[in-house]
C-alpha cells in the first residue's frame, strides 16, 4: 500500500461552506447562501476571539519609547497585550527586564502619572484602536517595549480564500460554521450541531496551549 506522501490539505471557503451546508442537510445553491454563509464566518471568527487566545495569532512587536510619552496608539486589529518587557541596551549588552500588567483602575490609580523613569508596569486600554500605556514615563528615546499581542484572525472575504488557522482546527471551524448555518436554515439540527462545534472546540484548544516541563518535589521536615 502506497501513502500520499502529502499534506497539504487546505480548504478554501467554498469549501468549508459545502462541507458545513451538507452538515445541516442542505445545498449550497445561490450567491446569497454564499453571502450568509460568508458572514456568518466572520461572525464566528469574532466569537474565537472572545474565547481566548489562539497560539497562531499570537504576534510578538517592538516599540521604541518616546522620553515623557506614556501613551502609544498600536494598530487596531490587536486584541490584547499577553506581556511585555522592556529592553535596555547597557554597556553594549541588551537587557530585558519584565513588566507587570495593571488593571484600569490600578492605572487610573497611579497618582503621579508624569514620573520619568524606565517603565515597569503597562495597561492596555481596548478602544477601537487600542492604547498601550506604560508607566512610570519613558527617562528616555532608547529603551524599547518587546510585547507579546493576540491579534484578530483574517476575514473570509473571498470564495476562493483558505483560512488563517492551522489544520487541527479545520474540524472546528467546519462544525461551528454548520451550527452558525443551522441557526438561520436548519433549527432542527442547531442542538446536535452545537454540541459538535464544543466538543470539536474543546478538543483543537486543548493542544492550542503552551506546555513545559512541571516538577513536584515532596517537603520533608524532620523531628517529627
Amino acid at each position: 500500500m502506497t501513502t500520499s506522501s502529502s499534506t497539504n490539505f487546505e480548504p478554501d471557503v467554498t469549501e468549508f461552506i459545502e462541507e458545513a451546508f451538507e452538515r445541516c442537510g442542505l445545498e449550497l445553491r445561490t450567491g446569497y447562501d454564499l453571502k450568509t454563509a460568508k458572514r456568518s464566518i466572520n461572525l464566528m471568527l469574532a466569537e474565537w476571539a472572545n474565547r481566548g487566545l489562539n497560539q497562531w495569532t499570537i504576534e510578538q512587536t517592538t516599540q521604541t519609547v518616546t522620553k515623557g510619552t506614556a501613551e502609544y496608539t498600536l494598530n487596531s486589529n490587536v486584541i490584547d497585550i499577553l506581556d511585555c518587557s522592556i529592553r535596555r541596551n547597557t554597556d553594549g549588552t541588551n537587557i530585558d527586564l519584565q513588566m507587570s500588567k495593571v488593571s484600569r483602575s490600578e492605572y487610573l490609580n497611579i497618582p503621579t502619572k508624569t514620573t520619568e523613569a524606565r517603565p515597569s508596569q503597562f495597561f492596555l486600554d481596548k478602544q477601537i484602536a487600542p492604547v498601550l500605556k506604560i508607566w512610570p514615563t519613558p527617562e528616555n528615546s532608547t529603551d524599547i517595549l518587546i510585547f507579546n499581542k493576540l491579534v484578530r484572525m483574517d476575514d473570509a472575504d473571498t470564495a476562493i480564500n483558505t483560512m488563517d488557522m492551522p489544520f487541527r482546527f479545520y474540524p472546528c471551524f467546519a462544525a461551528g460554521l454548520a451550527y452558525y448555518i443551522a441557526i438561520k436554515k436548519a433549527p432542527e439540527r442547531v442542538v446536535m450541531l452545537k454540541q459538535m462545534y464544543e466538543d470539536e472546540f474543546e478538543r483543537a484548544l486543548s493542544q492550542d496551549e503552551d506546555s513545559s516541563s512541571f516538577r513536584i518535589a515532596p517537603f520533608l521536615r524532620h523531628g517529627y
